[in-house]
C-alpha cells in the first residue's frame, strides 16, 4: 500500500533558475539531457519530477525561496547569490514568480497551498484513486536576509510565504550553519513579528545557540524542515544537525522534524568519491526511529529530503533512484515495530496536521 508523502524541503525554484530544470519532464529525459554536463558534476543527477511525484504519491512539497551569500559563490553558473539584503530580496521575488508561472502554466501538475481550504481541496484530489493529481507547493523562505525589514513581512505573507527559516549560514538575524552565534536584536524582532502574523518558524539551519533561544522565545508553530539528529549521524559534530536538547524542545513545542536522506547527513565526512553503499535506507529509518524514541510516539518526524539541493542521485543511499522510492521505507519501519497508522503519520500525516494548525482558513 502506498501512502501519501509530504516532503518538507525542496529547492525547486533554485534548480529551475540555476540549471534550467523542467519538473514537468520525466527524470529519465532530464538525465539524458544533462548527461556529462556541469549540472551533474555540481549537483548530481536529478531525482525529482512530477511523474515521480505521481509514482511515489508525493502530494505536497515545501518549496523554498533560497539564495546563498556571495561569500560562498561556487562558480559563474551559481547565479542565485546575494551580496546584500536588496539583492536577496530580488532573488526571492524572482523565485516566487517562478512558482506563480508553474501554477499558471501547469495547473494540472502543481498547485499553491497557502490556505487550509487549498490544502483540503488538494487532499481530496489525492483521495481519488487512479486519477492524476497536482502536487501542492507550500512556500518556505530559507534564510531571511531577503526580508529587508520586519515591516515587509506582511507583504511576504500576502505573496504566499508560510514558513521562514532565519538562517542558512549566518544572517543578520542569527547564527547559522558553520557560523555559530545567537539571535541578534534584529533576529528577536523578526521572530516576534513572524509570530504575530502566523508564520511557522523553521529551525533547520539555525546555529544551536539561536535555535535554543528561539525555542524559548517564539510564540508560534516551529519545525525543522530538513535536519537530522546529531547523535545518529556517524562522526557527527556539525551544528547543521540537531542536538538532543533542540530535538526535545521541538517535541515539547509540537514540532515536526524532516529527515534528510543525504549521505553526508548520515555519515559526516562522506565524500562523493566514497561508495553510495556506505550509507543505506536502514540508516534513514534509524534517524526516524531516533526521533520517535525521543518523543515516545511517531508524531514528530517526517521527510525533508532537500532533493536536489546541492546533491543528487550520486549522493543518496543506493536503494533510492528517485523521490518515489521513499515508499521503500515502509517495510523497514514495519520491521522496527511501527504500526500502519504510525507509518502514515511519518510519511505525510504529521506535516499535514502541522499545516492544519498553522495555515490561514
Amino acid at each position: 500500500m502506498k501512502r501519501l508523502i509530504v516532503d518538507a524541503h525542496e529547492d525547486l525554484a533554485w534548480n529551475m533558475l540555476t540549471f534550467g530544470r523542467d519538473y514537468t519532464l520525466p527524470v529519465e529525459e532530464t538525465r539524458r539531457r544533462e548527461m556529462g554536463s556541469y549540472i551533474v558534476e555540481n549537483n548530481g543527477d536529478i531525482t525529482v519530477s512530477w511523474q515521480e511525484y505521481q509514482r511515489g504519491k508525493i502530494a505536497l512539497v515545501f518549496a523554498t525561496l533560497f539564495a546563498a551569500p556571495a561569500r560562498v559563490k561556487v562558480a559563474d553558473w551559481d547565479t542565485e547569490v546575494y551580496a546584500n539584503a536588496e539583492e536577496a530580496h530580488k532573488i526571492y521575488l524572482r523565485q516566487l514568480d517562478v512558482y506563480d508561472r508553474l501554477f499558471d502554466q501547469h495547473p494540472d501538475k502543481f498547485s499553491p497551498v497557502h490556505t487550509i481550504r487549498q490544502l483540503e481541496a488538494l487532499l481530496e484530489k489525492w483521495d481519488q484513486p487512479d486519477r492524476p493529481a497536482p502536487t501542492g507547493l507550500v512556500t518556505l523562505m530559507e534564510g531571511a536576509d531577503g526580508v529587508r525589514s520586519i515591516n515587509e513581512l506582511e507583504d511576504w505573507w500576502e505573496r504566499g510565504v508560510r514558513l521562514i527559516g532565519p538562517a542558512w549560514m549566518s544572517t543578520r538575524y542569527c547564527g547559522g550553519t558553520r557560523e555559530p552565534g545567537p539571535l541578534t536584536q534584529d533576529g528577536r524582532a523578526l521572530l516576534e513579528a513572524m509570530a504575530s502574523i502566523g508564520f511557522c518558524l523553521d529551525l533547520s539551519h539555525m546555529a544551536w545557540e539561536s535555535a535554543l533561544e528561539a525555542l524559548d522565545l517564539y510564540a508560534g508553530q516551529m519545525i525543522a524542515s530538513h535536519a537530522n539528529a546529531l547523535k545518529q549521524v556517524e562522526n557527527g559534530t556539525s551544528n547543521r544537525f540537531l542536538t538532543d536538547e533542540i530535538i526535545a524542545g521541538l517535541i515539547q513545542r509540537g514540532g515536526v522534524i524532516g529527515i534528510v536522506p543525504f549521505n553526508r547527513f548520515l555519515i559526516q565526512g562522506w565524500k562523493n568519491s566514497d561508495p553510495r553503499s556506505a550509507c543505506s535506507l536502514e540508516m534513514v529509518a534509524a534517524q526516524i526511529d531516533y526521533i520517535c524514541q525521543k518523543a515516545g510516539n511517531a508524531r514528530h518526524v517526517g521527510f525533508g529530503t532537500d532533493f536536489d539541493g546541492g546533491f543528487g542521485l550520486q549522493q543518496i543511499p543506493p536503494e533510492l533512484d528517485t523521490i518515489a522510492d521513499l515508499q521503500k521505507l515502509a517495510p523497514l519501519l514495519e520491521a522496527l515495530g511501527y504500526s500502519q497508522d504510525d507509518i502514515t503519520a511519518i510519511f505525510g500525516g504529521n506535516w499535514i496536521e502541522t499545516l492544519r494548525r498553522t495555515l490561514p482558513a
